[in-house]
């Protein structure tokens, strides 16, 4: 399951996606409003997302953010990494963010980790292509 940051996330990123070609500025209270999310949380995810360059922002007048990068370049896997960090349901099945499970002996021997595993590759295969466009339609 995403959290509702990342949800949060990939709303804020459509509406900026719809907006790709104007380029032009969109103000967060404007997101806020129009994707019924949390301002001062919103602050934080379009920090976080400029932060990792999906986005940009300028200030002052006419000031806002807007998508660094084409809206079919951003994926939903590469969002997601981003806000909540690994895909995979457990660690010791994670491509980016490998850790082995402290509670398992070996890898070779845990009952759980191939099955997860393909949990994790079917999600990925999902995530990995569907981008922003896909999501704006």
């Amino acid at each position: 399951m995403i959290s509702k940051k990342a949800k949060y996330a990939l709303k804020a990123l459509k509406h900026l996606g719809t907006k790709f070609e104007v380029k032009k500025p969109t103000l967060i209270s404007e997101i806020a409003e129009a994707e019924n999310i949390p301002k001062k949380f919103l602050e934080a995810i379009l920090l976080e997302l400029r932060n990792n360059g999906l986005l940009q922002s300028q200030k002052g007048k006419g000031g806002g953010y807007l998508l660094r990068i084409p809206p079919s370049e951003i994926t939903f896997a590469k969002v997601l990494r981003i806000i909540d960090g690994p895909i995979a349901p457990l660690l010791c099945v994670s491509l980016n963010f490998y850790g082995q499970c402290e509670d398992c002996t070996t890898e070779e021997e845990c009952k759980l980790r191939p099955i997860l595993g393909q949990v994790r590759d079917a999600n990925l295969a999902v995530y990995e292509k569907t981008t922003l466009a896909d999501l704006i339609g």
